[in-house]
């Protein structure tokens, strides 16, 4: 692996850390502001895998991203939307 490469996981993974350390931000607060949320993180790392010949289905990206399969996010971080 090459340094930037070495630079970008790192700051990938510093990315999802800095997610998972505000679990009070919600998808649609991220999708708002920002134009992108965890789904749309994990649908690109669902395809990078792909594309480089490692199956990865929605889930298992999903899951990746939020460090524990999206249902119990959803069900212990999600707030209701009025």
């Amino acid at each position: 692996m090459d340094k930037q490469t070495e630079i970008e996981a790192a700051a990938f993974r510093r990315l999802l850390e800095h997610l998972d350390e505000r679990k009070d931000v919600q998808n649609i607060d991220l999708m708002e502001l920002a134009g992108f949320c965890r789904n749309c993180l994990g649908k690109w790392y669902q395809q990078a895998a792909n594309e480089r010949g490692v199956e990865l289905n929605k889930e298992q990206a999903r899951e990746i991203i939020y460090k524990m399969p999206y249902a119990e996010w959803k069900e212990k971080y999600q707030t209701p939307r009025d």
